[in-house]
């Protein structure tokens, strides 16, 4: 994804993120954390990714996976 996008990615520690932001935002919505501030010290980094591969071959990535996305949508009717 770092290579694709161009910037960096971060994974974090918990791989569930999602069901963790809901129960911050919950969280935060019966003021149980006071603030977005008080989440922040929770997030631990795991590993972070840098973008490595060349443009051109992204861009010859991407071409391909355009192609393989319009052939599949023309599968249902």
């Amino acid at each position: 994804q770092s290579d694709i996008f161009g910037f960096p990615v971060v994974r974090p520690k918990l791989l569930e993120i999602t069901a963790l932001g809901a129960a911050y935002l919950a969280g935060l919505a019966v003021e149980f954390w006071p603030d977005l501030d008080s989440l922040k010290s929770q997030w631990k980094i795991d590993r972070s990714f840098e973008p490595e591969m060349d443009r051109a071959q992204v861009e010859e990535y991407l071409s391909t996976w355009h192609k393989a996305v319009k052939r599949a949508a023309n599968w249902i009717e």
